[in-house]
């Protein structure tokens, strides 16, 4: 009968404690105590012996537990430089100054590191030289051929700036 009882109160407790109605253990009339296990054969599934106490949890000014105050890991400064770019852009996107232009089909192009094209593309407009571009580029036409540089043919062109 006692241990009906005693496992009546720490129901009612942990109830009470859930919706918000009972407050710190100094206030509250319901004494609260752990429920006794099954039996005293069967532990239960965590036994209290195995399982060291690392004290009271912090109780925030709202009366939960405190979250923990570890730092975040963070990387350390790099070693050395990146030995690929690092910046992402697309395999067929290029940009530079016209160094061959006028009304087409072919046009030269320089880019800002130095590399030369050598792009083809009919009825793409009128581009003077030192016109600064950014070229969509595709596969060369075999049977074309627009002078000194990498060849390729022209998807879109649109002046920059």
């Amino acid at each position: 009968m006692r241990r009906a009882i005693r496992t009546t109160v720490a129901s009612l407790a942990t109830v009470l404690a859930l919706a918000g109605c009972a407050g710190s253990q100094e206030e509250s009339a319901v004494p609260t105590e752990p429920t006794p296990s099954a039996s005293p054969a069967d532990p239960g599934p965590a036994s209290t012996a195995a399982t060291p106490s690392t004290g009271p949890t912090p109780a925030a000014p709202s009366g939960r537990p405190s979250r923990a105050t570890t730092d975040l890991p963070t990387m350390g400064p790099p070693t050395a430089p990146p030995s690929q770019p690092t910046d992402l852009r697309k395999a067929n996107l290029v940009a530079g100054r016209i160094t061959r232009g006028g009304a087409g089909p072919c046009y030269g192009l320089v880019t800002d590191d130095g590399r030369e094209y050598a792009l083809h593309g009919a009825g793409k407009g009128d581009f003077a030289t030192g016109t600064w571009v950014r070229v969509t580029i595709g596969p060369a036409d075999p049977t074309v051929d627009c002078g000194p540089g990498t060849p390729a043919s022209i998807v879109t062109i649109s002046p920059v700036g």
